[in-house]
């Protein structure tokens, strides 16, 4: 999950930010359905990492 994260908060250009935001987001939902991770923290994780990528120019 942190590796994940740690992709996207790395990724250069929006574009690369974007596809890694969709990897992350998958993995965050399969882990949420696991029950390894809350469903709400998985929310969070996936909003934050949202904002970010939203925020990159």
């Amino acid at each position: 999950m942190k590796t994940i994260a740690k992709k996207v908060r790395g990724a250069k250009d929006k574009e690369a930010a974007q596809s890694a935001l969709k990897a992350a987001t998958k993995v965050l939902d399969q882990l949420a359905a696991k029950g390894i991770i809350h469903k709400n923290q998985a929310s969070n994780q996936k909003s934050r990492l949202t904002k970010l990528v939203n925020s990159i120019k």
